[in-house]
């Protein structure tokens, strides 16, 4: 059986991952990390210093102002994390990659299969469309999102920018009175009601639009994931820092 503890697990991607658990026979939720105590079938934690239960896998979906004190409990147990939040600084991602030269690390800006095989296409269109067509990426989320654009939307846009030699900028939320140029990747954000996540990657042709569009309809796509990588991340036994593609192996 494998055992995670789960920070963030009173939030509602916590709470829907606590409840797709029950449908993995080899895992098991040991314990939760949050400050605001709820109805769980484990003990909850109210931060990541009173960890002292025996455990596989540190599941983390909180926010991204909980990564120091995470990679520092990781460093001490030397168990695998799975980070699923979103939102860091560029600063936050170099120090995990510096981290995952000893750490067993995962890390992805979406945890579904259906967003994951748009980026695995995008790698493999890109080279094809560019030069021709103009690319922008349109995300919406809920109204209680913190962060803006969404990390799938960065995720995406770094799977365009690395699959083509031309150096690209983003445009984020485009305004004022000039055109746009040839190099530019526009990302633009929604915020409103309950949106769960949609995510748009546009490829505008003079002749011809091409959209890649995923909607999820539930957090149920995300929490399986999430509890899927920590399957996967429970068998690792080299330091490095893992993705979907390692968990589901669409490239």
């Amino acid at each position: 059986m494998i055992k995670i503890v789960l920070n963030g697990c009173s939030g509602k991607m916590g709470k829907m991952i606590t409840e797709c658990a029950d449908k993995f026979k080899n895992l098991e939720i040991v314990a939760g990390i949050d400050k605001f105590q709820t109805n769980a079938p484990y003990p909850i934690l109210e931060s990541v210093q009173d960890l002292n239960i025996e455990y596989d896998v540190l599941l983390d979906f909180s926010r991204s102002d909980a990564l120091h004190s995470l990679l520092e409990i990781t460093e001490k147990t030397n168990k695998p994390l799975v980070i699923c939040s979103t939102g860091f600084t560029q600063e936050d991602l170099a120090l995990i990659d510096e981290k995952s030269n000893t750490l067993k690390l995962f890390r992805s800006g979406n945890m579904s299969f259906g967003i994951n095989l748009i980026n695995s296409l995008l790698k493999k269109v890109t080279p094809l469309l560019y030069g021709n067509y103009d690319i922008e990426i349109i995300e919406k989320h809920h109204n209680q999102k913190v962060d803006a654009p969404s990390g799938t939307a960065i995720m995406l846009a770094d799977s365009i920018k690395n699959s083509i030699e031309d150096t690209t900028k983003y445009i984020y939320g485009r305004e004022g009175n000039s055109k746009r140029e040839e190099n530019e990747i526009g990302i633009h954000a929604v915020r409103g009601g309950g949106i769960i996540g949609d995510h748009d990657v546009i490829f505008a042709g003079t002749g011809e639009v091409i959209e890649l569009t995923h909607k999820a309809i539930s957090r149920e796509v995300f929490a399986v994931g999430a509890l899927k990588a920590c399957e996967f991340m429970a068998s690792v036994t080299n330091p490095g820092l893992y993705d979907m593609n390692d968990v589901i192996g669409i490239e």
